[in-house]
């Protein structure tokens, strides 16, 4: 397919799980039509797709992205078509998705602003410099620097990996007992990762409070909010994210405070342009940023936004790719929430029964997440080990929590025990 045809196209780097991505890409392709740089041929891609290139990750593990080999294929592509923008809602690919587009003079998340989202250090340090609100934190590199950081700022602490996300890793400590294994824990979830990130771990202050997640568009300095979640977590010392709800009319989208210092924090780790999910905890000192993350958001939040507003994230990822200003019109405004479902205790799945859409009130959508012989892992064996996810709608945030919870109640899984003593396998 030629330029004539197509009137250029979008770079996309990765593509993730069909299930919880392809949303994303139909409504990308709806602007405009993709190039996908992948690890593999493209499969269900297709429709979205005016053409792919396949860069095989570096030597080792299959984990590591070979960045020479992907601006080499974004190069050759530039070659051929018309590049528009370059864009990723995948975590890994965050990284070269801002180096491409800086190397062809495209709009989009700076390599500096790429950086300051991926490398949590940094990210502390780039708003510490700014005297934004953020936790009290330390860079360590051993159990024992990690153990006198956590006396200095105090328990409870937050230790968590420098590079990973969907919470890898992250581990909440009450005391001094507990912090070499959860230093062993996030410094060994690091080396899962890009090499720039291996080793050591931040001890945070824990920020206590309700916590939010907004998706937002920058584009030239301004900061557009456009989703915000508030988060479930499961119980402590993990930071599982087990649900997430969504109100079309949720007022913290026009709150000055908020906007304000979303806006300063993009500018602070060098984002002008972009697209971010954004993590807040409110305290008793006001709005506190967790951490900024330099693509959309996980666990389909971007999607409940969507059946929340009728706002389309895939459509706004390629519109701020091409240095527009994203109309971000609702067409409509209600609550949306979803909530996963998780074993009760380490298992392998023998099968997994999910309600049918208005089983329950409000119930729009549920469905497995695992195939039948899966093996789903608790925490610290594991993370996001969810078996199936229900969605719910209500006119209230209150009504929708409760029909979810009922919804859940409706799941049915039917599965043996694991019984293991031991795991070595990666924690997520």
């Amino acid at each position: 397919m030629d330029d004539d045809n197509i009137d250029g196209v979008v770079l996309q780097f990765g593509s993730g799980f069909q299930p919880y991505r392809e949303y994303l890409m139909e409504g990308a392709a709806k602007r405009r039509p993709l190039w996908l740089i992948d690890d593999e041929p493209a499969g269900w891609q297709q429709p979205y797709l005016a053409g792919s290139t396949v860069v095989l990750p570096l030597p080792g593990d299959g984990l590591v992205l070979d960045h020479k080999a992907l601006l080499a294929a974004a190069e050759s592509v530039a070659q051929a078509h018309q590049v528009r923008g370059v864009i990723t809602y995948d975590e890994p690919s965050v990284i070269i998705t801002a180096l491409v587009a800086d190397k062809l003079g495209l709009p989009g998340l700076t390599p500096e602003g790429a950086e300051g989202c991926r490398n949590k250090a940094r990210t502390r340090q780039a708003l510490t410099d700014a005297g934004l609100p953020q936790p009290r934190f330390a860079v360590v590199t051993t159990a024992e620097e990690a153990a006198a950081a956590a006396a200095e700022i105090g328990y409870p602490v937050v230790v968590k990996p420098r590079g990973m996300a969907a919470s890898i890793g992250v581990a909440l400590v009450d005391g001094p007992d507990g912090i070499a294994d959860a230093f062993n824990r996030a410094d060994g979830s690091s080396r899962n990762g890009p090499v720039e990130y291996h080793g050591g771990a931040l001890i945070e202050e824990l920020v206590d409070g309700p916590e939010i997640s907004i998706d937002g568009a920058v584009v030239a300095g301004e900061y557009l909010p456009f989703c915000i979640a508030h988060k479930q977590l499961g119980p402590a010392p993990y930071f599982e994210e087990i649900g997430h709800l969504v109100d079309g009319n949720d007022p913290l989208l026009t709150d000055p405070e908020l906007r304000e210092l979303l806006r300063a924090a993009h500018a602070a780790i060098g984002a002008p342009y972009g697209i971010t999910h954004t993590e807040v905890r409110f305290s008793a000192r006001g709005p506190v940023v967790i951490e900024i993350n330099g693509r959309l958001g996980g666990d389909l939040i971007p999607y409940v936004g969507k059946l929340a507003t009728g706002i389309d994230p895939g459509t706004v990822l390629v519109e701020v790719a091409e240095g527009l200003r994203p109309a971000l019109a609702a067409d409509h405004r209600t609550c949306v929430g979803i909530r996963f479902c998780y074993p009760p205790e380490d298992c392998r799945v023998v099968e997994i029964t999910v309600p049918a859409p208005g089983a329950s009130p409000g119930l729009l959508e549920a469905h497995p997440m695992v195939a039948t012989g899966a093996t789903v892992r608790l925490p610290p064996r594991a993370h996001i080990g969810r078996h199936a996810y229900v969605i719910c709608t209500a006119d209230d945030p209150a009504t929708c929590a409760d029909r979810l919870s009922a919804a859940v109640d409706l799941v049915e899984l039917k599965y043996d025990a694991l019984n293991e003593t031991e795991y070595s396998g990666r924690p997520w």
